[in-house]
């Protein structure tokens, strides 16, 4: 079987097994099955040759009558997200090892069927196959914070279903229109359709829409401070660490290069949502209480820059993105599996009730300064390298745009300094005096993702290699239009 179609179908069928298990033993199985995964994902990055073209190519008939084909491939933007995507679900699997789940069998198959999804999206090179694999990707996150959160789950899930489920039906019919136009569903064949400027308006508002809730970007951002926080912490970490990317990733591959004059006209209002975006949930965050919607406003935040950056259709900004993906991926499922460490010995995760851990846990005072570090941007962190990148792309398009962004530096480095001394500081409480010693898996978990934050930012190249020739025939796709 051709890699890429293993890296879809493996943790599909390993989510199916789970399901038939009926012990807690099927977490194992699980991080079995996510590191023979991640296995998989090696292998594709030392097989990858970096310049060509998509790799690792299935082009199969599907459904024939509406030519529609399985066809998946891999290239440097791709890869990135893959290896994202492999590396992190071991983590987050890894992560609950400390938290007896309900139903243990459904709640890892389910992951391992997210993941499944997720790869799919982020391979698809036919437009409707695509489209399956980004609704699939939502059923299972459904479920998990449905069956699994906290309080008013029932609600809050609500909307964010409802929230995407439209968005993913406008952009239904955005596919729907480019498939009457070029009789295919192929991408090579929408990079080669000719529309008028109404033609890519339309399906640039159709795509756009679907992936500004996903990721979210103001004012589409509604659902998810809400969700974030009543999610069980390994919903939190999917979420933020993978899925979001989805809608990035959705703007990089299926809108710039397809409708670029759309986004020479309507790419300005995109940026400026963006960057009012980034000082709005900044400043929304440093008036939080609530430790982990802190931290959802600070997704909201790092997200808006990524988007500002890769609308301004440099390679600076958009390879920006590419590693500022990577980078917050590691640093928000750090803080939310941190945020998850601390409430399961303290049962609170409200910030005024918190204060004094570090006497307890200095192992976990370390990793998160590390972690906090990276997600302020500090140098030598990865976070560092992804903003840099994105601020000078930014500039090139808008000095006065990159200006009013910057706020976000002062602002994030405000909220996140603030908080770990609120969190780790101070007088110790009396009632965290037994403050449970970390487990392995726990110890694990925060080290690896410690030793990515700090390898990227020291040694950006080895990410940076890999989607910079893919990013530069993307924009030569973009200009030649």
């Amino acid at each position: 079987m051709n890699l890429t179609s293993t890296l879809i179908f493996l943790p599909f069928v390993a989510g199916l097994i789970a399901f038939l298990f009926q012990n807690k033993a099927v977490k194992y199985l699980a991080l079995a099955a996510a590191v023979a995964e991640l296995g998989i994902g090696l292998t594709v990055y030392h097989l990858y040759v970096v310049g060509s073209d998509t790799q690792f190519v299935v082009n199969l008939p599907w459904i024939e009558s509406l030519e529609i084909n399985f066809y998946v491939g891999i290239d440097g933007i791709s890869l990135l997200l893959v290896l994202l995507t492999t590396l992190l679900t071991p983590l987050i699997i890894l992560s609950s090892f400390s938290t007896d789940y309900s139903k243990p069998n459904i709640f890892y198959g389910l992951i391992l069927i997210m993941q499944s999804a997720l790869i799919g999206v982020f391979v698809a090179r036919d437009a409707f196959l695509f489209y399956i694999f980004w609704e699939l990707a939502l059923i299972p996150i459904y479920f998990i914070c449905l069956l699994w959160g906290g309080e008013n789950k029932g609600k809050i899930t609500f909307k964010f279903f409802l929230y995407t489920l439209v968005g993913s039906l406008v952009m239904l019919m955005g596919i729907i229109f480019l498939y009457l136009k070029t009789g295919s569903f192929a991408y090579e064949d929408f990079l080669k359709v000719s529309l008028t400027g109404e033609e890519q308006t339309f399906v640039f508002w159709t795509f756009f829409l679907a992936f500004a809730i996903k990721m979210p970007i103001f004012p589409l951002h509604t659902w998810q401070p809400a969700t974030y926080t009543a999610a069980p912490a390994t919903g939190t970490m999917l979420l933020s660490g993978i899925m979001l990317k989805m809608g990035i990733y959705g703007v990089i591959r299926w809108i710039l290069p397809i409708v670029p004059a759309a986004v020479i006209d309507w790419g300005p209002i995109v940026i400026v949502l963006s960057v009012i975006g980034i000082v709005y949930a900044s400043v929304i965050a440093i008036m939080q209480k609530n430790f982990k919607t802190l931290i959802a406003y600070s997704s909201i935040a790092h997200v808006g820059l990524i988007a500002a950056g890769i609308f301004s259709h440099t390679v600076e900004g958009i390879q920006g993105g590419m590693i500022q993906m990577v980078s917050h991926g590691f640093c928000v499922v750090g803080l939310f599996f941190i945020i998850d460490i601390i409430n399961t010995r303290t049962k609170t995760v409200e910030l005024e009730k918190l204060g004094g851990i570090r006497n307890q846990a200095p192992f976990l005072t370390v990793m998160f300064v590390i972690i906090m570090l990276g997600s302020v941007a500090l140098p030598l962190t990865s976070g560092f390298v992804g903003e840099y990148m994105l601020f000078v792309g930014l500039f090139i398009y808008n000095p006065w745009l990159a200006a009013v962004a910057a706020v976000s530096i002062i602002l994030g480095a405000i909220y996140m300094l603030n908080t770990f001394q609120k969190v780790m500081l101070g007088e110790p409480k009396v009632e965290f005096n037994d403050f449970k010693k970390l487990v392995f898996s726990e110890k694990a978990v925060l080290v690896i993702i410690s030793f990515f934050i700090l390898y990227i930012g020291i040694y950006p190249k080895t990410f940076l290699e890999l989607s910079e020739p893919s990013v530069k025939a993307l924009l030569q796709i973009y200009t030649a239009k």
